[in-house]
């Protein structure tokens, strides 16, 4: 897995894209070898066998990109740097406290596949880094890390096993500043200046198939430890209190599937029982000055056994399938939710060490063709995590200390359940020279139960559009030359849990036009955001909006 063992969250620069043959998308919750935590669906990436390439691009704004990818026997080695000067990303009322969001990040990985002992075997090295300017003076972010697997696998016509084990380091850094009222100066108000976390682990499959039936049984675990070091508290001076925050949690479970075909029918089924558990919690904070504690506490720990399932059922009718699925799964917390607290500007995220998984049930039925996806759905998430707001600026708030007017100071918690009613849609269809697609996703999602914030009761979930429409064209001009477009409409959604934040609905377009030199060569034109729309990102309680950059023309240059 690619998923941070701190934070849950993928650092997509670094995996090298020349190194992606495919990218498979694995919907709904349940049974299954990925595991606790796929609450709603997998996004595998299936590596390039001998992926040789070269590329180099640049485009405004300092924008600049360089990769390749080498392959010989059973190794290969790819690389990936870039670099983006940025846009500021406020613009209406901007100060001189705003700065560029810039971006850099580098990423190497090395491979070797080959046969050992009747079998398939891999190791795979990998290593990342990058930065991102937070658009203030004095916001910067920082993560880099390093990754070990290996796997085994032996198989024939009817019967086959697979071991796998991995390794994880990370590192992740944030400074976030304070920012005044007329956006002209920007103060220090927290540093976390380290965040190490290792990540563990380990699976085991055994798969089998009998004619129309075919079966897989297997276990798989995950560990994590992680501490979050901080220095917070800036009465003018410079930091006066230090922080460190952190535990452990680990994951353990069985699962066994099926699958059995009969004429026209497919049923499927699946059961997992995961072992989940957080422990080592504790929180440390104290005066920088004399080391003396403000703060001494831990958490009790925490364990439980959680069962989940999956069944399904698909029917085949000439050119159409029928089908239908009920699930349920699990998230338990990241360490980055149970001990992390973060702040963005003047807005503030403590962290809750107290947090329970996240419960999803659902079901889905659906009807899909040779081109063409249908499906409604009904998911009903309990124990949802979400950042809660307690009380806004200014004012004093506990272990954070002084917000300013429009100012958020919010909590992590289990709010209570959310409810989802949504209908997805996609098609491909080919016409001539021209490739087209589109697709549709519509949600109506909502707080039905908050016990411990009824006020958020009957609004939306923070960052849930209502409705997203893509659409794309690929155009094959000539033997030699090509369009491709990609458009993506996000309807308005919420920034915020208490629904007072909206921000705007928003198209962004991206072209590409590829001129073939010869087999292997091609010259590339790249537009990201085609028509310079204003794609609104965040808003604070302030009023003050911010926006994704404008766009950008780069050319490359591609070797495959």
């Amino acid at each position: 897995p690619l998923n941070d063992p701190f934070g849950g969250w993928t650092i997509w620069s670094a995996t090298p894209v020349e190194t992606i043959a495919a990218i498979d998308i694995v919907r709904g919750a349940g049974a299954g070898p990925y595991g606790a935590g796929a609450l709603t669906g997998v996004i595998n990436l299936r590596e390039a066998q001998a992926p040789n390439a070269l590329s180099a691009a640049g485009g405004e704004r300092g924008y600049a990109r360089l990769s390749g990818a080498w392959s010989q026997g059973g190794f290969t080695v790819a690389a990936r740097a870039e670099n983006f000067d940025g846009d500021i990303p406020v613009r209406a009322g901007r100060g001189a406290a705003d700065a560029r969001a810039d971006y850099q990040s580098f990423a190497a990985s090395a491979r070797w596949l080959g046969r050992f002992a009747d079998g398939a075997a891999s190791l795979r090295l990998g290593g990342y880094e990058e930065s991102r300017g937070g658009g203030v003076l004095g916001a910067q972010s920082r993560a880099r890390g390093a990754h070990v697997s290996g796997a085994y696998a032996r198989t024939d016509a009817e019967h086959g096993w697979r071991l796998q084990g991995w390794a994880t380091l990370t590192d992740f850094a944030n400074a976030a500043s304070a920012v005044s009222a007329d956006r002209q100066t920007a103060t220090p108000a927290s540093e976390q200046y380290k965040t190490p976390a290792l990540g563990l682990g380990a699976n085991l499959a055994v798969r089998a198939q009998r004619g129309a039936f075919e079966w897989e049984l297997g276990a798989d675990g995950r560990y994590a430890q992680g501490e979050s070091f901080e220095r917070f508290r800036n009465l003018g001076a410079g930091f006066t209190r230090g922080r460190i925050a952190g535990g452990a949690t680990l994951i353990a479970g069985l699962y066994g599937e099926a699958s059995h075909t009969s004429g026209a029918w497919l049923l499927t089924g699946g059961l997992r029982a995961d072992y989940a558990a957080a422990f080592e919690a504790s929180r440390l904070e104290y005066e920088l000055s004399t080391q003396t504690p403000t703060l001494n506490e831990s958490a009790p720990d925490q364990e439980r056994i959680v069962p989940t399932a999956r069944v399904g059922a698909r029917r085949h009718l000439g050119p159409i399938d029928l089908r239908a699925a009920a699930y349920a799964g699990f998230r338990p917390p990241t360490l980055n939710e149970l001990h992390r607290p973060f702040r963005v500007g003047n807005d503030v995220t403590e962290a809750n060490a107290a947090l329970k998984p996240e419960r999803l049930s659902g079901a889905e039925i659906g009807a899909s063709g040779d081109n063409w996806r249908l499906t409604l759905f009904y998911n009903r998430l309990d124990e949802a995590i979400g950042n809660v707001t307690l009380g806004m600026g200014p004012g004093v708030f506990p272990r954070v200390g002084f917000l300013p007017a429009g100012g958020a100071y919010r909590q992590r918690q289990n709010l209570g359940r959310i409810e989802a009613w949504g209908i997805e849609a996609h098609g491909a269809w080919s016409i001539a020279a021209l490739d087209l697609r589109a697709g549709l996703a519509a949600t109506d999602a909502e707080v039905t139960r908050a016990p411990l914030a009824p006020q958020l009761e009957g609004l939306r979930p923070a960052q849930a559009a209502e409705l997203t429409l893509t659409a794309g064209i690929g155009w094959r001009i000539a033997p030699d030359l090509s369009l491709a477009l990609d458009a993506r409409w996000e309807g308005p959604r919420w920034e915020d849990d208490l629904n007072t934040r909206r921000l705007s609905a928003a198209l962004n377009a991206d072209a590409r036009l590829a001129w073939r030199l010869t087999d292997r060569a091609a010259v590339e034109l790249a537009v990201e955001n085609l028509f310079d729309e204003s794609i609104e990102t965040g808003e604070t309680g302030a009023g003050v909006e911010s926006f994704a950059p404008a766009r950008i023309v780069s050319i490359g240059f591609a070797l495959r």
